[in-house]
């Protein structure tokens, strides 16, 4: 489905909350992403929309008897009603019109031209982001993780298999597994070192903490409306079960996985915690910077028809700028900024979220409203977009060098990694995805 532009994108459009006009804030009128938070006045988790450095608090918009709230366009009610929950999945479930409805809805409320009644009103529905405490967004049901990149996939292979880094059906089939729903956390959320089980070499296998605890910067995608049991997801109809996207780290214990992983992939080294950044950017907000999908060498297979739409070739792709900075104990006492690790953007990756969605569902596997899909580790061509301390350093041959002298092979006790999403494109306004952050404590 081709991305659709409207008034809610024009970049000239200011707020009456005055944070939201800044230059390059993430949460300016053009974004609206939603999540879900409490304070210590609520009576329990709210659903919110981020504008500036505030939150709407819907919980509390719903309730107010302006006359935009309660004569509402009828596509908007079940969205509005959807806002008096403790999750999104409800408000996920309703599919794309009634989100599109609530978007334009909130859109004129917070516009700068909106009445003075109207921004009364909604004042009292404001919240201070420093007050609140974000929790994650959904449940989420079930969590399947993705392999993406091809340029991930490709650098990793030739870690262990220089002469044939890539298997065969990469390039023919989006590569996935069944992620641990349990463990997945909000951004800011500490991250125990997990122990595992680890070989070296001939030696007897031992149990302990990893000695090898990585990154993977990651997208994550939450299902909108879901299908039944034994129906598939048609590729060109995707888009219409896609709520929104935030980042996802997905912490990795690499010396338990490289002796658990054979034969049957990911277990322990993954599923002890997966970071999310709270807000949910929705795929309205994201239209502007749609782009083509990845551009396959000549020589390469084309998808399978059931993976292949014209739209999706056209418009899979996301213009999305990605960071991942490193705060270490002695950078922060000695007031160091946070050292920038790697840069990329999300259009480089081979598979788009509308194949990995039609895939996922493409047996007759039954996709519900919340279930989280990540791409797997966001990669580049060049060195300096490589997703992860694996790739950088090479299994940790070639340590990360410090300006304060320090080195990194993998992450240590007491280490900060912050992850940052951006779109940015001429003659739109930028919107960015906030902030993934944690910190290691030891095991």
């Amino acid at each position: 489905m081709k991305p659709t532009l409207d008034e809610t994108h024009q970049p000239d459009t200011q707020s009456w909350v005055l944070t939201a006009n800044a230059e390059e804030v993430d949460f300016p009128i053009q974004n609206l992403p939603f999540g879900v938070f409490r304070t210590a006045q609520n009576n329990g988790p709210h659903l919110g929309v981020a504008i500036g450095d505030v939150i709407v608090d819907l919980h509390q918009l719903r309730r107010q008897t302006l006359p935009e709230i309660t004569n509402a366009p009828t596509e908007a009610r079940p969205a509005l009603d959807a806002c008096q929950d403790a999750t999104l999945n409800r408000l996920m479930a309703l599919g794309t019109e009634p989100r599109r409805a609530l978007r334009h809805l909130l859109h004129k409320l917070l516009r700068r031209d909106a009445s003075p009644e109207i921004q009364q009103a909604l004042t009292t529905c404001l919240v201070p982001q420093n007050d609140a405490m974000m929790l994650l967004p959904a449940h989420v049901g079930d969590y399947t993780d993705f392999y993406a990149s091809l340029y991930h996939a490709t650098h990793v292979g030739r870690l262990f298999r220089p002469d044939n880094p890539l298997l065969p059906n990469y390039k023919h089939i989006p590569i996935g597994y069944h992620g641990r729903a349990s463990t997945l956390v909000v951004s800011g959320t500490p991250v125990k070192r997990p122990m595992g089980q680890t070989r070296k070499e001939e030696q007897p296998p031992t149990f302990g903490p990893t000695a090898t605890l990585d990154y993977e910067l990651e997208l994550g995608l939450f299902v909108g409306r879901g299908n039944a049991m034994g129906q598939t997801i048609p590729v060109d109809r995707a888009e219409d079960h896609m709520f929104g996207v935030c980042i996802v780290n997905d912490w990795s214990a690499r010396d338990v996985q490289a002796w658990e992983y054979q034969p049957l992939g990911p277990f322990l080294a993954k599923n002890f915690a997966t970071s999310l950044s709270p807000w949910v950017v929705t795929m309205e907000a994201l239209a502007p910077y749609r782009t083509q999908a990845f551009t396959r060498d000549a020589a390469d297979p084309q998808p399978l028809p059931y993976l292949l739409s014209a739209d999706d070739q056209a418009h899979g792709g996301i213009d999305l700028r990605l960071e991942v900075q490193l705060l270490t104990p002695r950078m922060q006492a000695d007031g160091q900024a946070a050292y920038t690790l790697s840069r990329g953007n999300f259009d480089t990756m081979y598979w788009t979220f509308a194949q990995m969605l039609a895939h996922h569902a493409s047996n007759g596997c039954s996709m519900q409203a919340g279930d989280l899909l990540a791409s797997g580790t966001i990669s580049g061509p060049t060195d300096t977009s490589r997703g992860c301390l694996l790739e950088i350093t090479s299994r940790g041959k070639n340590p990360v060098h410090l300006p304060n002298g320090e080195e990194r092979k993998f992450l240590q006790d007491g280490d900060t990694l912050v992850m940052r999403g951006l779109c940015k494109k001429d003659g739109y306004r930028t919107i960015g995805l906030g902030t993934c952050t944690g910190t290691i404590i030891n095991a």
